[in-house]
């Protein structure tokens, strides 16, 4: 039996720091974690499958044209990426995504994606997934070499030693659309839709403004968070995770609800990026900063996954954070 769309991709779980050996089945391995989209590649014909099992091939018409050259029966699993010469963006992944069939060739042009491939699941027909991850990858590894495969193809590099992971947590990070680390093992068979591997996300400590909350101001569950542009406008850079009950305690009391004028008035706030749901927020005089702990996926000037809060900066004033678009620039 051959493998056909949809099928559910292996996902990861996340951790706060890299796992001991032993953690997952065999040695452990460490990749990098790029800021893209999930997809799936199956040849024979040619169909391009995202995480949530749509078919996108159509968005992006380079990679079905250099998918011409790969062989029948292969199923690639990997990142789609757009490189803009500064870094991986993931706002120009997001229009590569939205295209139209009339834009998508042109789009293809001005903003060509790649892959970067970090599994194989079938090889000439032959389903992989019950192989074990060190078997998956040297198979992935020869086709590579066998085919000299190149962009838009890209092979996700890997190792087995954690201080060179540790420097890539640390280093690479710095690279605008590189996360962190994904952790899997090398006896690891590919488990459809489980969360068995791990990712841990490089995380900075910076400040901003609390500008409103859920809950209520006795017992707010989660912050709204903002920073000054150039022009002294309050502008939203990420939501919280919800608070520690002890955090909470210590938020409510210094909490004051806004009066009118409030810069976030009118303004529709969502549950996370990109979704529809709207948050029932409670806006407060923005007198309140925080030390949040954020990752490195920005779109914007603001955070895509929720911030963690550290501890309220009773030491600081507002004019003391970081202006807008500045990123995570901690104040001493």
């Amino acid at each position: 039996m051959v493998l056909q769309p949809p099928v559910e991709p292996m996902l990861a779980q996340a951790r706060d720091s890299v796992p001991a050996p032993g953690a997952l089945p065999g040695r452990l391995i460490f990749q990098p974690k790029f800021d893209g989209y999930r997809a799936l590649l199956f040849t024979g014909p040619v169909r391009l499958q995202s995480r949530r099992g749509s078919l996108i091939q159509a968005r992006f018409p380079e990679l079905v044209a250099a998918a011409a050259d790969l062989p029948d029966g292969l199923v690639l699993d990997g990142e789609l990426i757009v490189w803009t010469g500064e870094g991986i963006s993931f706002e120009a992944l997001q229009q590569r995504a939205a295209a139209g069939h009339l834009s998508a060739p042109i789009l293809a042009q001005e903003l060509p994606a790649h892959l970067i491939v970090f599994d194989v699941l079938q090889v000439d027909g032959q389903v992989l997934l019950h192989a074990p991850y060190a078997e998956r990858r040297a198979r992935l590894e020869q086709l590579f070499a066998d085919h000299d495969l190149h962009a838009p193809w890209a092979l996700c590099p890997e190792t087995d030693d954690p201080v060179t992971a540790q420097e890539w947590l640390t280093s690479w990070t710095r690279v605008p659309g590189v996360e962190g680390l994904i952790i899997r093992g090398t006896e690891q068979r590919y488990l459809r839709g489980a969360r068995a591997l791990y990712k841990v996300r490089r995380r900075d400590s910076t400040e901003a403004i609390i500008g409103g909350i859920t809950g209520t101001l006795d017992q707010p569950r989660t912050l709204i968070l903002g920073r000054y542009d150039d022009t002294g406008q309050l502008r939203a850079v990420g939501r919280s995770t919800p608070l520690r009950p002890t955090a909470a305690r210590e938020l409510a009391g210094r909490l004051r609800s806004a009066g009118p004028g409030h810069a976030w008035e009118g303004v529709r706030f969502t549950a996370s990026w990109g979704a529809r749901t709207p948050l029932d927020v409670v806006l407060v005089e923005p007198g309140v900063v925080a030390e949040i702990a954020v990752d490195t996926a920005r779109e914007r000037g603001a955070w895509r996954h929720p911030v963690r809060l550290v501890r309220l900066r009773q030491d600081m004033a507002p004019g003391d954070v970081p202006a807008f678009g500045q990123g995570a620039v901690p104040t001493a």
